[in-house]
């Protein structure tokens, strides 16, 4: 590969750096992805950070990540419009305060949901004592035509007819 910049000699520095946009009227963080391969000689000219990092001790690069984390943290993050609660603060506690927090942070905790949950999108059961009842909760007249077709069907007419009445009974209901 060759320097991006003097397009002359092999590269041997390669820069990854992650910025952070805001993004819209709600300041939504993107973050992108730049890359530089560059020469030895042009990525001593460039002012780079922790440029000298590969002669240093591990323990004085481990030193310079923390920094840099530490850096990170200090820039800070979203803040919940509804309850107030910052990024930091969700670090820190490991909870959030209300339920605008999962769209506030949806960036910063999409990944830690999918690891806790195996998804980032809660996908369960409906609370019922058995799970036949389920659809009962959800939409009983519909479980009720389904009995009603069953009924006529059977040439159960007696059920079909107390079926229907129910059936009367709940729709303006359900269409209130």
């Amino acid at each position: 590969m060759i320097c991006q910049n003097c397009l002359k000699n092999s590269a041997s520095v390669h820069v990854t750096e992650i910025v952070e946009i805001a993004d819209g009227p709600d300041d939504a963080q993107k973050r992108t992805v730049q890359e530089q391969h560059l020469c030895e000689l042009c990525a001593q000219t460039m002012d780079l950070p922790n440029m000298s990092a590969g002669k240093k001790s591990m323990t004085e690069v481990w030193k310079l990540l923390q920094i840099s984390a530490q850096q990170t943290r200090k820039k800070g993050g979203p803040v919940c419009s509804n309850c107030g609660m910052s990024l930091e603060e969700f670090r820190k506690k490991g909870r959030l305060g209300c339920a605008k927090d999962y769209e506030v942070f949806v960036n910063h905790i999409g990944e830690l949901l999918e690891r806790v949950h195996g998804a980032r999108i809660h996908k369960g059961r409906i609370p019922a004592t058995d799970p036949t009842d389920a659809p009962s909760v959800l939409d009983p007249v519909g479980t009720l035509r389904q009995r009603l077709e069953a009924a006529i069907r059977e040439e159960a007419y007696e059920s079909a007819a107390r079926l229907r009445d129910e059936i009367k009974a709940l729709e303006p209901k359900a269409h209130d």
